[in-house]
């Protein structure tokens, strides 16, 4: 098929490329920035390009003969123009808009776990807008996925928590007793393909989630553990956390911001396991990923030869 992927350079759009390569489709990447993910273009049947996204009919054009449009674009902090409403609601409209024009009706959508308009959080409530939009655009067969925490090779989170746990002999932790329940990033590559010729799960929208949950604590002492960190883990209530999350939104780059710290008022697991049946996932745990990466396994070698199997 012919695939067209939105906001697809980063975690989760690059290993999505790899396996829609590996399973011989053609796969054209629209990103704000080419030039900065050149090692996707050693690839076959994989084209980069930047265009105006609200320009007019530009990305009718990209998208016409398409089989399948995947949207990805999301941001975890906004800067400057690039604000979660532009980055989730307004790229999204744009998306179904133009797919919807050009009769490419298939449309995978990337959601989060607690994603709702009345969300304690900017992302989730801009989240659950475009999950509500792309899932009521008539004339779209569009699914939604909204997944916990992921994980996998060049993540965000556990890596993260890999370096602060490296930096700080002592780790003050925030929302310590939040609940997840992280996927494999690869079984969530798996729901998507595994979605795109079953017309039932058509206007759904599917959670994902790991086989098992932890508390944000129980996964930060896991990393050190991995890791072989000797930081002294020191979980904070509420009532504390806030007033550290205050200080640590004045440093630059900082972990954890004020709108991040009140999505995690929420726990992060599923209410149903839906997709496992429907989409035919195979759950990894946390032990059969994790310690491949965080003990200092080789991810280049892992897209090498992920591009060796493709080129075959």
């Amino acid at each position: 098929m012919n695939i067209c992927i939105i906001g697809g350079t980063g975690f989760v759009g690059t290993h999505l490329i790899n396996k829609l390569v590996m399973l011989g489709h053609s796969v054209k990447v629209i990103t704000r920035h080419p030039e900065r993910h050149r090692h996707l273009l050693t690839l076959p049947s994989v084209k980069l390009i930047s265009i105006d996204f609200f320009g007019n009919k530009i990305l009718e054009r990209q998208l016409d003969g398409y089989d399948v449009v995947i949207n990805l674009a999301g941001i975890l902090n906004p800067q400057g123009v690039n604000t979660f409403e532009k980055a989730h609601v307004e790229v999204t409209r744009r998306v179904a808009e133009a797919a919807r024009s050009v009769e490419t009706p298939r449309l995978l959508h990337m959601s989060a776990l607690n994603a709702d308009e009345n969300g304690p959080s900017e992302y989730l409530r801009t989240k659950g807008k475009a999950q509500k939009l792309v899932l009521a655009t008539e004339g779209l067969q569009a699914t939604s996925f909204a997944p916990s925490v992921i994980l996998g090779p060049g993540d965000s989170f556990f890596n993260m928590f890999a370096s602060l746990l490296s930096l700080l002999p002592v780790f003050p932790l925030t929302s310590a007793a939040t609940r997840f329940a992280p996927v494999y990033v690869g079984d969530v590559v798996d729901a998507f393909i595994n979605s795109i010729h079953k017309p039932e799960t058509y206007g759904k929208n599917y959670e994902l989630c790991g086989p098992e949950v932890y508390t944000l604590k129980e996964l930060v002492q896991y990393t050190a553990k991995q890791t072989g960190s000797k930081s002294i883990i020191v979980p904070l209530n509420r009532f504390f956390s806030s007033p550290l999350v205050t200080i640590m939104n004045l440093i630059p780059g900082s972990p954890i911001t004020r709108d991040n710290f009140n999505s995690m008022k929420q726990d992060s697991i599923c209410q149903d396991n839906q997709a496992v049946e429907v989409l035919d996932l195979s759950l990894h745990s946390l032990d059969s990923v994790v310690p491949l990466y965080l003990a200092g396994g080789d991810f280049a070698g892992q897209m090498d030869e992920l591009r060796r199997k493709a080129g075959r």
